[in-house]
């Protein structure tokens, strides 16, 4: 004969499996095969996949839809993208120059997306036309709106600054250059830089005629990857470049 206690105590675990039943949950969940780690957040692999998620929309957001497809293509700027993700510190800045359409910026926007597809622990992006940072960088009525600006973009973990050496040169813009290459040679944080000029020419005019002796200097040191870009102006053809 059971135990009267053993047929209570049953009797309630049927009925509680019969409330958790109602609402779609189990009492004792169903056992998993080694593969249910893939959806575990204590798999190192889950994280990986987690961060690298994370990264590729950060990317996304901070790229123009023409760019959405980019990929690092060229040794080069891959072998950067990985030193990048594998040390911040150690990357130094990627220099990609050439003529119109010739794929620096493509190759730029690759790069990062390169770094955020890796899974790193951190990943923070400004990719900005130098046109634009110095229209923004512009003494307005905000009080302190250009000064909160720079130093936004001297900070930031990645920056790629598409087209160096556009703008008009005037002593302003010798200055907000330096102080904004300077902040990231101090602080060893990595750079991505595009240009039509060339990084050195000594029958026209190069980079340094543009940022002047003290940026030059710094850059001479920073950039660890300089990668000349050759060839037709694929926009012609209906590329993006």
């Amino acid at each position: 004969m059971a135990h009267p206690e053993r047929v209570a105590s049953a009797a309630s675990l049927r009925a509680m499996e019969r409330i958790l039943a109602a609402r779609g949950l189990q009492a004792v969940p169903e056992a998993r095969d080694d593969d249910s780690r893939e959806a575990n957040p204590g798999d190192r692999q889950w994280h990986h996949r987690a961060r690298a998620e994370y990264a590729l929309n950060r990317w996304d957001a901070a790229t123009p839809p023409r760019y959405r497809d980019a990929e690092a293509t060229l040794p080069e700027v891959a072998a950067w993208a990985d030193r990048a993700l594998a040390d911040n510190a150690a990357a130094g800045a990627l220099l990609l120059t050439g003529q119109t359409g010739t794929g620096k910026t493509h190759e730029a926007y690759g790069a990062l997306r390169r770094i955020a597809a890796g899974g790193p622990d951190r990943f923070e992006v400004i990719a900005m036309n130098s046109a634009d940072m110095y229209g923004r960088l512009r003494p307005s009525q905000v009080m302190g709106a250009a000064e909160r600006e720079l130093r936004r973009l001297s900070e930031v973990q990645f920056l790629l600054l598409d087209d160096l050496g556009t703008a008009k040169v005037s002593e302003w813009t010798e200055e907000v250059t330096y102080r904004l290459f300077n902040y990231r040679y101090n602080f060893c944080l990595p750079t991505i830089i595009t240009s039509n000029l060339p990084a050195r020419d000594e029958h026209g005019p190069d980079l340094t005629d543009f940022v002047g002796a003290r940026v030059a200097s710094r850059l001479a040191e920073m950039v660890t990857s300089l990668v000349p870009m050759i060839g037709t102006d694929r926009r012609r053809g209906g590329r993006a470049a």
